[in-house]
């Protein structure tokens, strides 16, 4: 097999060949998980205002997946990549919004520019979770280590991360009034009209069943984003160095969980050929990923080596790789290159 790195170029024109959109594809992908969402929504409160426990807790976690899986459709929405024409993307970005806790303008522009510069050291700021060098955390003193190490601890920037995004960040996202004002008031009124709704249908408990799910939900999504670049093997530089197609390939993860956690989560677990080519839809990335690696080296991340990620906390500039918190805050880490 050829190195999927050195054949960036070829590896875009071979991957053309699946943006090609399926309104039919698209709509049944949509409409079905709005469908679940919604099922989901109404036998969860139910259960819950009846006491109904066995009942409450599957149907929060569906309610939960149901969510992470609306927000990468809209992901994909802010690609223009799910529907054929550019309207009918835009149009059902802004209707799900409310369901993601995500306005639609604002996650387009903040996520294009995550693409824009997707392993850039010189640009950390468009990615979604933190990650400093190893030279920066030499030089840092003891309150920044201090805040560092609880931010990078998984039952900080899992539980924690989730509440702080979905129910705070995202009210007053990162270039909110640049990407428009107007946007993002509407998006928090349609959140309040929402909200409201639950609550006329069954008081507190509808509330809180539904940001329950949505505060599981966004554990899963802080789990996956931060999966998407965090694992050994990955790959940052600096301008004018940067390679793009390797940055892509070699930078983004491909998530081995098994088919039916893929449709689970609409295929974002391919992110290595996501970051690649944009504009493939979500039910073509798996079939997409598939066809490539009869003839490309691209590689999976098991379950395991998912977990074994999290212990990895600082980018080594030297080694090339993305190394633990050394032991001995005088040295250097012992590391192997990685790439």
């Amino acid at each position: 097999m050829e190195s999927a790195v050195e054949s960036g170029i070829e590896l875009r024109k071979a991957l053309r060949a699946f943006a090609n959109k399926d309104n039919r594809l698209a709509y049944a992908s949509l409409l079905g998980n709005l469908a679940v969402y919604a099922a989901a929504v109404v036998v969860s409160v139910i259960a819950v205002d009846r006491g109904l426990w066995l009942v409450a807790g599957p149907a929060v976690i569906v309610l939960a997946f149901a969510g992470v899986r609306l927000y990468v459709l809209q992901h994909d929405l802010g690609h223009l990549s799910l529907f054929e024409t550019r309207r009918q993307n835009e149009v059902w970005g802004h209707v799900v919004s409310p369901f993601t806790m995500a306005a639609y303008r604002q996650m387009r522009h903040n996520h294009n520019l995550h693409h824009a510069y997707v392993g850039d050291l010189d640009a950390r700021e468009t990615t979604e979770i933190n990650t400093m060098t190893l030279r920066e955390w030499t030089r840092s003193g003891f309150w920044k280590r201090l805040y560092y190490r609880l931010y990078r601890h998984p039952l900080v920037l899992i539980p924690v991360g989730s509440f702080y995004t979905y129910f705070i960040a995202y009210r007053w996202p990162k270039n909110a009034a640049r990407v428009g004002l107007g946007a993002i008031l509407a998006h928090n009124a349609a959140l309040i009209v929402y909200f409201a709704a639950l609550y006329a249908f069954a008081g507190w408990a509808g509330v809180l069943t539904v940001a329950l799910a949505i505060w599981i939900g966004g554990m899963l999504g802080v789990f996956l984003v931060y999966l998407q670049h965090n694992f050994e093997g990955t790959w940052w530089d600096r301008r004018p160095e940067l390679d793009p197609s390797r940055a892509a390939i070699q930078g983004g993860s491909c998530l081995d969980f098994g088919w039916w956690f893929d449709e689970a989560v609409a295929n974002i677990t391919k992110h290595d050929i996501h970051h690649l080519v944009a504009s493939i839809p979500s039910y073509r990335l798996r079939a997409a990923h598939r066809e490539l690696e009869k003839t490309h080296d691209l590689r999976r991340i098991g379950f395991r080596e998912a977990l074994h990620a999290f212990s990895l906390k600082l980018w080594d500039e030297d080694a090339e790789a993305l190394v633990p918190f050394p032991k001995n805050p005088a040295r250097k880490p012992a590391t192997a290159h990685a790439a």
